[in-house]
């Protein structure tokens, strides 16, 4: 298993593990390789250096939730996208997916038509536009795929 480090054309940061070189080509060329963060497919490698754990050494924990964040550099940026990959973890967890049927369940939940719930799914700009001429407010979201499975 090879792990590379990877990033995004957005200057997000994140490992890849592939089967090989060849793996993450192939996968990369074919559009299967994105970041988790921002679903952006241009992605590029990194140099890196082998990782060696030979004095039993580990690698650095990831703040806990509400630990102060580190204030520059690479730690700095790790504690925002761990942050933000936790707020999206919420926000799976405690709103429902109506899938296409957002502005429609939208508009029932705004018309008492059905239980006020937090709600969320896909739908259009035009739809946008039309629910927020309704008053009914919608904040777009973009969802990577990778969060869309089991989350690790």
């Amino acid at each position: 298993m090879k792990v590379l480090d990877l990033r995004c054309t957005n200057g997000h940061g994140f490992e890849g593990w592939f089967g090989s070189e060849d793996d993450f080509v192939r996968q990369r060329e074919g559009g299967l390789v994105e970041c988790p963060l921002c679903a952006d497919r241009s992605v590029e490698r990194l140099p890196s250096a082998p990782r060696l754990n030979l004095s039993g050494a580990r690698a650095p924990a990831v703040p806990a939730p509400g630990a102060a964040a580190p204030q520059a550099g690479e730690g700095a940026e790790l504690a925002l996208q761990t942050a933000w990959m936790q707020a999206v973890r919420h926000l799976l967890e405690s709103t429902e997916d109506v899938g296409p049927r957002f502005a429609d369940e939208a508009r029932r939940i705004h018309h008492g038509e059905t239980p006020q719930r937090g709600i969320r799914g896909q739908t259009s700009i035009e739809e946008r536009a039309a629910l927020a001429d309704e008053g009914i407010d919608v904040m777009a979201f973009p969802m990577p795929a990778a969060l869309k499975g089991t989350l690790q």
